[in-house]
């Protein structure tokens, strides 16, 4: 439970003037009610104009040349790398830009396989940690987005290592007891910090303790929770991070994965090319020193920098307010969906260590039916696997409903999300 004050409603509403676009009716001609932003957060004013700005007066190559125009395009952009990274407590030598989270766990992955292959890289012991192969193990969770499940189960094929994971108890939850299967042949342990199905929020001290025991690197998954909680990587004691611009009312086409400087350090490249290296001969090359040694390419400048306003944004609302806040939506969503005869919630019903994201399935009716009646409504929502299949399998569902909130999220948009909801059966002779 958070000490902060939530947001009036008279707050909320001048918040929301600053999002153009929730400003638009749907199709009853009703303005939207966007309960979505789990899969894309909308974006203020201010974050639109960063980025015309930049293109408007700053538009250059970053890191080359001598012109005006570069020397103000590379300060913006080092500036974002600061502000982004500073934002979950990192430096920016420890932050990496990639173009969204899940290339940031590839890259993880990826740098441990070619470290296990060029034996000569770096040569220090945490290189050697970095290394995997037979009798090594990856362990995620059954909840993981696919971006955070796939990665690791490719890297075990591909080098021989053995996968495993944590499992959940009935309500979504991770299963403490499941811990068991960090060993000391464990390598890494990799799991999301809030659920995008569940919304429940992971036990992350007790998972770290349980992999800092046997000496595996923790990587965390902060797309959802970076934009609605406090997050600080160092306080939380992982060794990786990875977070999507597009979540936290950013730009798409960017994302960030932080690293400790150490193990960043020792990682060699995933890929190879301009922008990455210190000398380059016919016949070797010497790389660049983190976070460039990770960046191959022409780099999402615009997007960097707009990224940095929708930070500047999130800290002037501050984050322990939108959390605050959001406990009510939370509060409400979860009641409202509950109280609907034949709806299911798929994870806690508890608010404790719970976010605004309540998946849902309705009995007789299929999750694409639902989100279409909704949207008559003007209710828009997510349907599908919502990128985590194993995780419905555990519910015995093929797919479902989710409505996820925002700091602009009302409670009146929640009452209409109820009064619809309660409609749907009837519509489809359910």
């Amino acid at each position: 439970m958070t000490l902060a004050q939530p947001f009036t409603e008279a707050e909320i509403r001048q918040l929301r003037t600053q999002f153009p676009i929730l400003a638009r009716t749907g199709r009853d001609g009703n303005p939207i009610a966007y309960l979505d932003s789990a899969a894309t957060a909308q974006k203020p004013q201010c974050v639109i104009d960063a980025e015309t700005r930049f293109y408007q007066r700053s538009n250059a190559a970053v890191n080359r040349g001598t012109h005006e125009l570069g020397d103000e395009a590379t300060q913006a952009f080092d500036d974002a790398r600061t502000t982004v990274a500073a934002f979950i407590g990192g430096k920016a030598e420890e932050l990496v830009w990639t173009k969204n989270a899940t290339e940031g766990l590839n890259l993880i992955a990826y740098a441990m396989q070619n470290a296990s292959l060029d034996k000569t890289f770096a040569g220090s012991k945490l290189t050697e940690n970095l290394r995997i192969g037979h009798g090594d193990k990856i362990v995620a969770t059954r909840a993981e987005h696919h971006a955070n499940l796939l990665p690791w189960q490719e890297l075990c094929r591909r080098t021989g290592a053995e996968f495993a994971y944590l499992d959940l108890l009935p309500d979504g939850r991770i299963d403490l007891e499941t811990l068991s299967v960090i060993t000391p042949n464990t390598k890494l342990v990799a799991f999301t910090h809030m659920s995008n199905v569940t919304g429940a929020i992971s036990p992350v001290a007790q998972i770290v303790a349980a992999a800092r025991a046997v000496g595996a690197l923790v990587v965390l998954d902060t797309c959802q929770s970076a934009a609605h909680l406090p997050v600080d990587v160092k306080a939380l004691d992982v060794d990786f991070a990875v977070m999507s611009s597009h979540k936290m009312s950013g730009p798409t086409g960017i994302g960030a994965l932080w690293g400790r400087s150490e193990l960043l350090e020792a990682m060699p490249p995933v890929l190879s090319g301009g922008s990455m290296i210190a000398t380059v001969n016919m016949e070797n090359a010497i790389y660049l020193p983190p976070p460039h040694r990770f960046e191959a390419g022409s780099q999402p400048v615009g997007q960097a920098v707009a990224w940095a306003e929708a930070i500047e944004f999130l800290k002037q609302v501050d984050m322990a307010r939108i959390a605050a806040s959001e406990e009510k939506i939370t509060a409400a969503l979860v009641e409202t969906i509950a109280e609907v005869p034949g709806v299911k919630i798929l994870g806690p019903t508890d608010l404790t260590d719970r976010a605004a994201v309540v998946s849902f399935a309705v009995e007789g009716v299929h999750p694409h039916d639902v989100g279409q009646f909704l949207d008559s409504a003007s209710i828009a929502v997510r349907v599908g696997h919502h990128c985590a299949i194993p995780l419905h399998t555990f519910f015995n569902v093929r797919s479902s409903t989710r409505a996820s909130a925002a700091m602009t999220t009302t409670l009146e948009e929640v009452e209409r999300l109820g009064q619809a909801l309660s409609r749907v059966q009837k519509f489809f002779g359910g």
